[in-house]
């Protein structure tokens, strides 16, 4: 068996260690990178992560290697010296600017009765997905910005003319309002987040004025987001979140929607996870999507989950 052997110096940063995005690790598994690293020297960074993450079968609840999560976690290690890293590569252009894509349409102006049913469809295919990362880089305010993890991505469509755009991602790691609103623990939290998912972009395109369709369209994807995820991840979330900029919207069409108003974020932190609230206060709002999802949240039922043949 392999085994780690800690200096006196270091002993003191053990338990700052031991968990790392809702996993925890033990001596055999920091021994296992080392070695990983050691047997592997010609491997890239990320390489190495999705080695390990392959060895120690570090994955997302939908069975994606967390490369991401490994990647930031072996920084951590080798900055208390306990790993020795690849030296990072050069790469020019590291990130990929979106395609414009000419996507303007023609002005729609309309009671939402005329233009029903309104329907989701998700971006399925690459040229779905071009045009949806396309959309919200040019028309939302935060822009398209790459996530990890879970997600799906909604085109709001009447008949076949998209309308607008949502996305629904990985939750913020930890957010005190929304954690004891939960009644959550940190133990909790690390083993059941995932089943908190965030809606993370909102957009009606600015040519398409049609009043509720906001609240239409969130209303909708909060009936059909459980059977999508579990279709497309095995397993459904109970519970959405989101963030709404109060310097400039008022959640019109969340509280619309019937969402929950619990306050206020501190402003960016650690629960920011990809550094997007970091220009003023948010609004936290949330939508329950069974009844007894606080049950489920804290580990007293089981979520919905398709079990592996």
């Amino acid at each position: 068996m392999l085994l780690l052997v800690w200096e006196g110096k270091n002993q003191a940063m053990d338990e700052a260690i031991r968990s790392y995005s809702g996993r925890s690790f033990s001596d055999e598994d920091l021994a296992l990178i080392r070695w990983t690293r050691k047997t592997y020297p010609k491997l890239s960074r990320s390489e190495l992560a999705a080695t390990i993450c392959e060895i120690l079968d570090w994955q997302t609840p939908g069975g994606t290697a967390k490369v991401p999560q490994c990647l930031s976690y072996l920084q951590m290690l080798e900055d208390r010296g306990l790993v020795e890293l690849p030296a990072l590569q050069k790469v020019q252009n590291k990130r990929k600017p979106v395609a414009k894509l000419d996507l303007a349409g023609e002005a729609i102006e309309a009671d939402i009765r005329a233009i029903e049913p309104i329907r989701l469809r998700i971006a399925e295919d690459s040229q779905d997905r071009l045009k949806w990362r396309s959309y919200v880089d040019q028309y939302h305010q935060l822009g398209y910005r790459q996530v990890y993890g879970s997600r799906l991505q909604y085109f709001i469509c009447s008949g076949e003319r998209e309308l607008g755009c949502l996305q629904y991602s990985a939750s913020a790691w930890a957010l005190e309002k929304r954690d004891r609103w939960i009644g959550w623990t940190v133990a909790d939290r690390k083993i059941r987040l995932h089943l908190v998912v965030n809606n993370s972009r909102c957009l009606i395109f600015p040519w398409v004025r049609i009043r509720n369709l906001a609240s239409q369209s969130l209303a909708l994807a909060s009936r059909q987001i459980q059977q999508d995820w579990l279709r497309h991840f095995c397993y459904a979330p109970v519970l959405l979140e989101t963030f709404v900029d109060l310097e400039q919207y008022r959640g019109t069409s969340y509280k619309a929607a019937n969402w929950i108003c619990l306050g206020e974020t501190k402003g960016r932190g650690r629960q920011d996870r990809y550094n997007e609230y970091s220009l003023s206060r948010k609004a936290i709002y949330l939508y329950p999507l069974q009844k007894d999802f606080r049950a489920v949240l804290l580990g007293e039922k089981a979520c919905k989950r398709v079990l592996p043949e």
